[in-house]
């Protein structure tokens, strides 16, 4: 029996396991083959105390640049957020090559191919969970896990062994998940920054309560 240490946090370049991705994988692939269209890897610092999770790769974003949040709306917030709050330094340009570092911290997602309208399935998610597993595994400093909705949120309670009704929902919820604590956000979307959902200084909020925590 495989220990969460010997598990593989990241798939393979062409990961067969979800056969529904599989298929969006190929067609992206025939209709933009400059893309990345893979299984976008986590983006960080193999020594974090913080992982950011999300659900899964947009298609025009991480699918597209190969890099977690890197190429859409969702990811200018994220980035410009963790430079502020001294997780990440450079200066974020939306491509893997701009040379943009992240700091104590790490970026991965629950469901790492795009998914057709940015949805995965449940099975997908069920999926693809070893790999979150393995990857929570092998951050030994990780503290604090910042997750991004309610469906990461689930998913990332799932990986570490727990229910998925274990923790708080809603934005601000702060509890502890086996050894770490996980706090949870609306998601950087363009749907809730657009309507206010979520603004600037909430999104902010969480990640100076996630320095907060790594630093207690």
């Amino acid at each position: 029996m495989k220990t969460p240490e010997t598990l593989i946090s990241e798939p393979p370049r062409d990961c067969p396991l979800c056969p529904r991705l599989v298929a969006y994988r190929a067609e992206n692939r025939r209709q933009n083959p400059d893309w990345f269209n893979g299984p976008a890897p986590s983006f960080g610092d193999d020594q974090a105390r913080l992982l950011v999770a999300g659900l899964a790769p947009g298609r025009t974003g991480a699918n597209r640049t190969g890099r977690p949040f890197t190429g859409d709306a969702a990811g200018v917030m994220l980035y410009e957020t963790l430079l502020k709050t001294g997780f990440a330094r450079g200066t974020y340009q939306a491509r893997p090559d701009d040379g943009l570092e992240l700091v104590d911290c790490m970026i991965s997602n629950a469901v790492r191919c795009a998914p057709p309208l940015n949805k995965p399935e449940t099975s997908e998610e069920n999926t693809c969970r070893p790999f979150l597993t393995a990857r929570l595994a092998a951050l030994p400093r990780l503290k604090v896990i910042v997750t991004l909705g309610d469906v990461a949120r689930r998913n990332v309670l799932k990986a570490i062994g727990l229910k998925a009704s274990a923790g708080i929902p809603g934005h601000g919820s702060e509890f502890q998940a086996g050894p770490y604590v996980v706090l949870n956000s609306y998601h950087c979307s363009r749907l809730n920054t657009n309507t206010g959902r979520l603004t600037a200084a909430m999104f902010e909020d969480i990640f100076r309560r996630a320095r907060t925590l790594i630093e207690a």
